[in-house]
């Protein structure tokens, strides 16, 4: 117990030192984009006198060690700051773009596990033969395709030659699970390289749990295939898949900026390309600073998950 305790409070003094450095590396990436705030706000052909203005009104005049020592502060306190062209909360960005990113992130995991393990063991109890390969064939080249490359495919079949689905969720506004044929293409694109590479992780886990020694030392005392599979050799096969969903979710938040953008969904990847597109940089940094929590929270949760599957990798690591 003393040990796991110790292994616990490492990793969380680990996922504090990496929250430190994403808020120093978000300031410090914000701070190096090009041009200047302060000439974009002032209008066309602004003067010296209109442009100093506007660069005091914004507080970019004060030294970066000032800048970020207050924008730090608000964050411990959980004010992210206010955008710059608009003059609202940047937590009010974040909370309208969150429900739709979190309803398709959601949707996507739920599917992702069940279809990616299982498509995994399956190709695994076939190892070799034609369900295998046509497994391991099918993933691969689903995986090779971009996520731009197959919405716009999705897009041109279903929804403009097909006319099955609609192609934006333009009109829809918000209530996208009042309109689910909205979210069909989308979650499959977001689907389509993580249900690749986690079932052909789980795929090699249990390939390699079911040649383990002990599977076999199994087998000789009568236990089931079936019980060897599921109850044995899938928690094992299952550790390392544990650490790929994570950095598939992780993947997500990025992936889902290509989608909200493709299918016009008003997620937080929209909030974040129109952000960047204003030069609001107080938005961009709070929807930076989301995500990177977001990432040293679920690798966090992942190793916690690991290590209770299969406490031995902890050690490894």
């Amino acid at each position: 117990m003393n040990g796991l305790r110790s292994w616990i409070a490492r990793r969380l003094l680990l996922g504090a030192v990496q929250t430190a450095a994403v808020v120093l590396l978000v300031f410090a990436l914000t701070e190096a984009l090009p041009g200047d705030a302060a000439v974009a706000f002032a209008g066309d052909q602004p003067d010296p006198e209109r442009i100093a203005a506007v660069r005091e009104a914004m507080g970019l005049d004060r030294p970066a060690h000032e800048r970020l020592a207050d924008w730090v502060t608000g964050l411990l306190h959980g004010d992210f700051g206010t955008s710059l062209t608009s003059g609202r909360p940047v937590s009010g960005f974040l909370a309208d773009g969150f429900g739709p990113t979190l309803l398709l992130a959601t949707l996507t995991v739920l599917l992702l596990v069940p279809v990616g393990v299982g498509l995994g063991v399956l190709a695994a109890r076939h190892e070799g033969r034609f369900t295998d390969r046509l497994i391991s064939s099918a993933t691969l080249g689903v995986y090779a395709v971009p996520e731009f490359a197959l919405g716009v495919l999705l897009v041109s079949v279903f929804a403009l030659r097909l006319g099955w689905l609609p192609p934006t969720a333009v009109g829809y506004g918000t209530g996208l699970l009042e309109h689910p044929s909205v979210l069909v293409l989308p979650v499959l694109v977001l689907l389509a390289r993580p249900v690749c590479s986690l079932a052909r992780l789980v795929r090699a886990g249990m390939i390699e749990a079911l040649a383990a020694p002990y599977t076999a030392h199994a087998e000789r005392y009568g236990i089931s295939g079936a019980r060897i599979r599921y109850t044995h050799a899938l928690p094992n096969a299952l550790a390392p898949a544990t650490q790929q969903l994570a950095r598939t979710i992780d993947w997500l938040l990025c992936g889902v900026i290509v989608v909200e953008a493709l299918y016009v969904i008003p997620g937080l990847g929209t909030v974040l390309m129109n952000a960047v597109a204003d030069r609001d940089i107080p938005v961009v940094q709070g929807l930076a600073v989301v995500f990177g929590l977001a990432t040293v929270v679920l690798n966090l949760g992942a190793d916690l998950v690991t290590h209770r599957l299969a406490p031995r990798s902890a050690v490894a690591a």
